[in-house]
């Protein structure tokens, strides 16, 4: 499962809004692909539509779909948003990561 903070769910409500998304019926597609400094990085987008291999979920009222793939790196992880001056936008919190990278994008197991 993957949680959603607060602020993350303010921000992705705006978001999706903004991109002509509705929040109660479509959803953030959260996954993870090779690269970044430390080997996999994080993916965030919205999306209307599922797959049979997508994993379904529901936090803090953001509906989230991870791919079977994907969800075996990011099981426990919670998205967060960290704005202001110094801000980073959004930011995954995953127990699995064993290394991060300074821009905090990319993890290692």
């Amino acid at each position: 499962m993957i949680k959603v903070s607060e602020t993350a769910k303010q921000r992705v409500m705006a978001l999706m809004a903004e991109g002509g998304f509705d929040a109660s019926k479509d959803y953030v597609r959260v996954g993870v692909k090779s690269g970044g400094c430390s080997g996999l990085s994080y993916e965030l987008d919205f999306d209307n539509k599922t797959t049979e291999t997508d994993k379904i979920f529901e936090d803090n009222a953001v509906r989230i779909i991870v791919d079977k793939k994907s969800f075996l790196y990011l099981v426990g992880t919670v998205l967060e948003y960290s704005g202001g001056l110094n801000g980073k936008g959004f930011v995954f919190n995953n127990p699995n990561a064993q290394r991060t990278c300074g821009c905090g994008e990319s993890f290692s197991l």
